[in-house]
Formats: C-alpha cells, structure tokens, sequence
C-alpha cells in the first residue's frame, strides 16, 4: 500500500510519534532552562527547600561578563537571605502578607526588588551608562523642549516636594532616565533620583510648569533610596528606586489598598 510502512503502521503515525517524542524533548528542555534563575524553592510557610534538587536541573552554564567583571555560573542555588518584612495574615500556606514598618520599603508586591549587582550599567565601550547631564558630555535638552531643571515637583497630594536640580540621561539610549530633585532644607537638604516613567510634566497654577508624581506623597519623597555615589547609580540602587515608587501605586495611600466595592 502506498504510504505504508507495514501492516499497521503508517508515515502519518510516525511523523506524529516523532512529533510528541520532539515536543516532550523540548518540555524538559525549557523546564530545565528556567531553572538557572531563582531556585532552589522554599517552601511558603516552614522555608525550607531541597538542598540536593535533582529534577529538571540543569548543569551549570558559564557566562563571560563583559569589561572584565569575572564570569557567572548559574544555576547557583544561592538562596535570597534578605530579612522579609512583612507578615503572614494567617498561618497556611497561600495567605497573602502584608508589609510592616514603611511598605514603601518592605520589598514586597508591587516593591519588590531583586539583588542586581552593585555596579552601574554600562555603555559598549563599559562607561557608566545612566549619569545626571552635568558630566554627560555632548547632552543636552532638546531645543524648544521643556528644560525641567528648576521645576518644582508636587507629589500625589499636590504638595512640593522639591526641586529638579539635574536631569540623568541614558548615555547609550539618549533619552532621560531620571529626575534628580533636592528635596529638604537649609542643612537637611538631600537629593533623590525619580524614574522617568512617574513623571507627568503639568502646568499648575498661573501657567507655571511642574513635574507631578501620582505614586507617592510629598512627605515620601524623603525616603526615597540614596545612591552611594552622586554621579553613578548601580544597577541594585536603580531596582529599589523602582520599586520604591512602585509600591507607591499601592501603598501609598490607604485607601489605594481598599477594593473599589
């Protein structure tokens, strides 16, 4: 018979069993890669995990990391030992927790971090990639754009907060990153980064320009992350940045926490 293999079997069954044999393969395959990043898993209440995992694990791989900054093997099964500050609202495991202390800094939900590496991220050529605009050499505001250096920032209750006193600017995408505003008085006066992306540029009262910041209050701005240095920001410092205002947009305020019923 034409297409046949034998009595009782066909091309057609042997395409489809060389399929289900192939996609089973690349299963186990991309189960096994997922597993490079964030394992070994720990239980949700007790937090214990299997020090010996063997399923699905795959063997190390090697990554050369540029600018002559070692090389990362993973998986590593290096578990995240940061201290959880937040609470479980019951004792089961699946119950949700709920931050104590300053929620904008728990490092939970929407503020959730990650232990990026305390250094700046780099250009091509391994320059600091993210620097404010007084050291970024060839940078500058477009012409006929809103230069946002002297603008007040209010925050979600509509009260300053500060004053934008540089611009940082991502010297490989050309585009700002962050708003530094000096927030603060007479000797307590400090700078904090903004990310870009919780800006709106408004026009307040008596058509006057301001940068208005819906995540957060006024009064947070005041604790915001710092960065270590005052011309680099890691890639660590700019994750907690993130995440700081991030958990604005829920815990900011109390009644962001409430349902809408």
């Amino acid at each position: 018979m034409t297409g046949s293999l034998g009595g009782n079997l066909d091309v057609a069954q042997v395409v489809l069993y060389a399929f289900w044999i192939f996609f089973a393969g690349l299963v186990w395959y991309l189960r096994k890669e997922d597993r490079r990043e964030g394992y070994p898993l720990e239980e949700d209440v007790s937090g214990r995990y299997n020090k010996h995992p063997f399923l699905f694990v795959p063997p190390k791989k090697t990554f050369v990391l540029p600018h002559g900054q070692g090389i990362k093997q993973v998986p590593d099964f290096v578990r995240d030992t940061r201290p959880l500050a937040a609470r479980r609202i019951a004792p089961a495991p699946g119950y949700p927790i709920e931050p104590l202390g300053n929620p904008l800094l728990a490092g939970i939900g929407p503020g959730s971090w990650a232990e990026r590496a305390e250094k700046p991220d780099t250009t091509a050529h391994g320059d600091a990639r993210i620097v404010p605009m007084r050291i970024a050499e060839g940078f500058a505001i477009a012409e006929g754009q809103i230069d946002p250096r002297g603008l007040v920032v209010v925050g979600c209750d509509r009260k300053p907060a500060g004053t934008v006193s540089d611009v940082w600017v991502d010297r490989s995408e050309h585009l700002i990153r962050y708003y530094e505003v000096s927030i603060g008085a007479a000797d307590t006066v400090r700078t904090v980064l903004v990310p870009n992306n919780f800006v709106v540029v408004q026009t307040g009262r008596g058509g006057i320009r301001q940068l208005y910041v819906h995540a957060i209050t006024s009064e947070q701005f005041a604790d915001v992350p710092a960065t270590a240095k005052p011309e680099t920001v890691t890639l660590r410092e700019e994750d907690r940045i993130m995440a700081y205002f991030g958990a604005g947009l829920l815990y900011a305020l109390r009644e962001r926490q409430e349902s809408l019923l």
